[in-house]
């Protein structure tokens, strides 16, 4: 227990009492160079006022005259700062007269803050730090001006801030590929987002076909992707084209395709082949999907009722095959017209 209470009172490796004496100490030194950078940007600014854009400077007889570029950055030189830092110190500085400096408030915020364009509300938003905040942090004066955060708190910084970190496409892709293993993510994602996420990962054809041969296995997805018409005509239009690639294997491989070549193939003769592919295709397609599932009497009626009606059919087809004869009797005829 005395232990515990001793870690409660430290601030990673000293005490609390050390840590206050440390932070003042260094808010010293944070106050001494912000003076030296608002007095660095003083003296820029004197050098090179603030203009209007397309502002120009007018030359003194027999003097040069230098751009305000020029003129920074042989002052960055002197100093031994970057242009970029001169620059910055300078636009500070003009945005931030001597009487309205807050002592207590770092550089680093009075910058952010100088992002405020309307004059009188930098000056008044300065003076009022955030509710429930003794003065104005750099994370506070970002959200003032709508800016990202180091530390973000809320859903919108935190988004805001992963959306930076991702913008390089394979950080992006990774991030994302981990957060759709997590279900929770994805159960929260809207329908239509989740759609649209689906489309962008299968645009390849490879992807696509696993993807939708996995889908159509679930019947009641197949269900309800065969009432859409274009589907539905795009897999007839598919179950004809491996039809007729079936075929054509057949022909280039099979020890019997040089006699079947030889048959006078009419009309008939290849839709009646066609019929009885399709037929076998289907039910290779369709029977796997019944494993486990128990269907009901109803159901099962209704099923035997259409066996018979197909067992009828074959034996119809095999007879005309044989014989050449295609009468129907009454109770084909019956069950043909699902009677």
């Amino acid at each position: 227990m005395p232990e515990e209470i001793e870690k409660a009172d430290k601030v990673g490796s000293v005490s609390q009492s050390r840590y206050e004496q440390i932070v003042a100490q260094l808010r010293e030194v944070v106050a001494a160079q912000s003076r030296g950078q608002f007095t660095i940007g003083d003296g820029a600014l004197e050098i090179e006022p603030m203009r209007e854009v397309g502002g120009s400077q007018s030359a003194l007889p027999g003097q040069d005259l230098f751009t305000v570029r020029q003129s920074l950055a042989r002052l960055a030189e002197d100093i031994g700062l970057t242009y970029k830092t001169v620059e910055t110190l300078r636009w500070v500085a003009s945005k931030w007269p001597q009487a309205r400096r807050q002592a207590g408030v770092s550089w680093t915020v009075h910058r952010i803050l100088a992002g405020i364009a309307d004059e009188q509300e930098r000056f008044a938003a300065i003076l009022t730090p955030p509710p429930g905040k003794k003065r104005w942090t750099p994370d506070e004066a970002n959200r003032r001006v709508g800016r990202q955060v180091e530390n973000p708190i809320t859903p919108q910084e935190k988004i805001s801030a992963i959306h930076t970190l991702a913008r390089d496409e394979e950080v992006a892709a990774i991030v994302t590929s981990d957060f759709l293993r997590r279900p929770a993510v994805v159960a929260q994602v809207k329908s239509e987002d989740k759609v649209r996420v689906v489309e962008e990962l299968t645009r390849d054809e490879t992807v696509a076909a696993e993807v939708t041969t996995g889908l159509l296995r679930r019947p009641d997805v197949a269900f309800k992707a065969m009432a859409d018409n274009v589907a539905r005509h795009q897999v007839n239009h598919a179950q004809v084209e491996r039809g007729r690639q079936a075929r054509e294997h057949f022909e280039q491989t099979s020890p019997i395709a040089p006699a079947v070549r030889q048959i006078d193939r009419s009309a008939e003769f290849l839709d009646l082949v066609t019929a009885c592919h399709a037929f076998v295709a289907a039910a290779g397609r369709v029977v796997p999907g019944l494993r486990d599932r128990q269907l009901s009497a109803d159901e099962q009626a209704i099923i035997h009722e259409r066996i018979a009606a197909c067992r009828a059919t074959l034996d119809w087809i095999e007879t005309a095959v044989d014989t050449g004869k295609v009468d129907v009797d009454g109770e084909l005829a019956r069950l043909l017209q699902g009677e």
